[in-house]
Formats: C-alpha cells, structure tokens, sequence
C-alpha cells in the first residue's frame, strides 16, 4: 500500500470539500497541533477537547473502534526514542510529515520564516504551529516559500495562534473531506484579550483519516506547541554551564515536561527524539545567546514534539530527525523541527 504523493506532477482536481460516504480506513491519525498553553496547562485542555469531540464526532468514532482511550491506570512517562537518520520515504512509507513548532514571539522576519523549511522537502505534508503571531501575512510568506514544490491546502486562525497545512501539488486530487474548528479559552471569562486555546483540522487524505487537533488521542497523536515546561531545581548560572560545554543532556531530569510525565501527570506513553540540542528558551532576540535580562533566565525546553502509536492501527512511526534551528533569531524561542514518517506493518517498496 505505499503511496507516493510528492511527485512534481500537478493534480488538475479542485479541493473537494464533498462528504465522503465510503467504508472508513483502517487507518486514523490525529495529530495534535499549535497548542497554545498558559504557563499552567490545567485549565486549557477540557475546553478544547470537549468542544471539537462533540463537533466532529469523536466520541462516535470511539465507538466504532477507530479512537482507542487508554482506560489502563499505569503510567509510562515520556519515552526517549532514537532518530533513524537515513529516510525510506521512497521504499516503505505510507505517508510522510514535516512539523514545525515555533512560538515567534510577535515578531515577523521574513528571512527567518523562509529558514524553517530545508530545500529538501521529501514530504507528503507539512503542519506548521505558530504561536504568538504578529499581524502580518504570514500566510503569503508560507505560500511563497512554498510556491516550488507545495501548495496550501488549509489554514485556520485564532488570534496569535495559527496553522498551516502544506501538501505536495499533487496532492489536492487526494483529498475527499476537509474540515477546519477552533476553540478559544480566555482569562477572567474572557474579559482578558490574551487568550489560549486550540486550532484544528480534520482531513480524509485518499482514505487515510487524519485530525490536527489540540488535545486527541487516536491511532497516531503528534502534540507540539510552546508548551511552557521549565527546568526545575537548577538555577540559571549551573545550566548555562551545562550547556556551553554541551552536556545538556544532564537537564533531562530537571526537565518539568519529564517529570510530570513520569508521575502519569500527563502525556502517558508518548514518545520524544532524544533531545540533543540546546534548550529552545529563553534567547536574547536577535542572537544564540540566552536572556542576560535582569531575570537571567534558566534556560528551558518549553518547544517540544511528543507523538504515540497504537500499535493495533496497524501503522509504525519512524522519526527521521528532531532538531531546533538555531540560525533563526528574531524570536526568543528557537523553532523546533520533527521528520515523521509513517509505515504499514509488513509493507513493502
């Protein structure tokens, strides 16, 4: 069953918005996405989850087997999984993804958005999450950098929150079934303009079910965001230590993302890349260098991409890379970059 759907040649058919009344696909994939989340995650989740879950059917398509809830009490924290660097995207993948996370911080650099994509884009799709956007068009900048080998196939917006869903010019002849939902949680019952909350979206992909969404378990979950985890019991000055002489991986068990996890808190059996670059937060705008702000920051991990398998879906997920990009710099956060390629069992080239 590989599908290749990059190819450079043009698919004449227009996006097609039209239900899709054939069997479902044993294949679901819910990809959570463009999370923007309060320095305490609690409040955020169960407005998001409740409302795009009832909108959509979620709880219908539990019922029909197709989202599968963890109801098992044990808890296996975050678990650290290796990068396979070598891509089999033309041999054995069902479908590859491209996800960038990046909080911009309010700030536009054109030279920096351009840097988030690599010219070698062997990738069926690609999701940006963006957070903390300036009021600018972003969206033409995407497009534009995008131009040679992708096209837009959704966007959807909520303030400074924004998504982007990016196929290969192919790929619009692929797509039976589009839907795009969003949910705002706002501070003091919305009397605060700054508000958080979840975007998502919903795509029948030539038979492959796929949900871009906040806060959604489903055969394959991919959650990234600004997250807001810090280090914690380590100040600023034996950090920076750490990392100057590249020995960050010692701050995994500082890591407050890790150690809720580990406490079944949240994101139970998820998997993560190893983290071998540099925290992604917080950075002197304009430069690699972190916040020599009165605050001295400790430096942290906030921008992260988690993802879980059910293995009864009958899909692997390979990481192919995961990695921050640390020649952007007109933000304080670092962008992070996932490479997420998706198998059947027992498929062959």
């Amino acid at each position: 069953m590989t599908r290749r759907f990059w190819s450079s040649h043009h698919g004449s058919t227009k996006l097609c918005h039209c239900h899709y009344s054939g069997n479902f696909s044993r294949y679901l994939i819910a990809i959570a996405i463009s999370v923007g989340l309060p320095d305490s995650v609690g409040g955020v989740l169960s407005g998001p989850v409740s409302n795009v879950a009832t909108r959509w059917g979620l709880s219908d398509l539990h019922c029909k087997g197709m989202v599968p809830i963890d109801e098992d009490e044990t808890h296996e924290g975050i678990k650290t999984i290796r990068i396979q660097k070598a891509c089999e995207f033309t041999t054995s993948s069902v479908l590859c993804v491209c996800i960038i996370t990046w909080n911009m911080n309010g700030k536009m650099s054109v030279e920096d958005v351009t840097k988030l994509v690599s010219s070698n884009r062997k990738f069926d799709l690609l999701v940006f999450g963006l957070q903390e956007v300036p009021k600018c068009d972003v969206a033409q900048v995407l497009q534009e950098t995008m131009a040679e080998t992708h096209i837009l196939l959704c966007q959807k917006t909520m303030q400074s929150l924004q998504m982007f869903l990016f196929g290969a010019k192919s790929s619009e002849k692929y797509i039976r079934e589009l839907k795009v939902d969003k949910h705002a949680v706002g501070g003091c019952g919305g009397i605060i303009g700054r508000k958080k909350g979840a975007v998502a979206m919903y795509i029948n992909f030539s038979g492959i079910r796929m949900v871009f969404v906040s806060c959604h378990l489903a055969d394959i979950t991919v959650w990234l965001g600004d997250l807001n985890y810090r280090l914690q019991g380590i100040s600023s000055i034996p950090a920076r230590k750490l990392i100057e002489e590249n020995r960050q991986s010692k701050l995994r068990g500082k890591d407050q993302l890790l150690q809720e996890a580990e406490k079944g808190e949240v994101f139970n059996g998820y998997c993560e890349g190893t983290l071998l670059f540099k925290p992604t937060y917080k950075y002197n705008i304009g430069s690699s260098n972190y916040d020599t702000s009165y605050k001295i920051r400790v430096p942290s991990c906030t921008d992260r991409i988690l993802f879980k398998v059910d293995h009864t879906s009958g899909l692997d997920a390979v990481l192919n890379s995961y990695e921050a990009l640390d020649c952007i710099r007109s933000s304080d956060h670092k962008p992070v970059r996932a490479h997420l390629c998706l198998k059947v069992h027992g498929d062959s080239a």
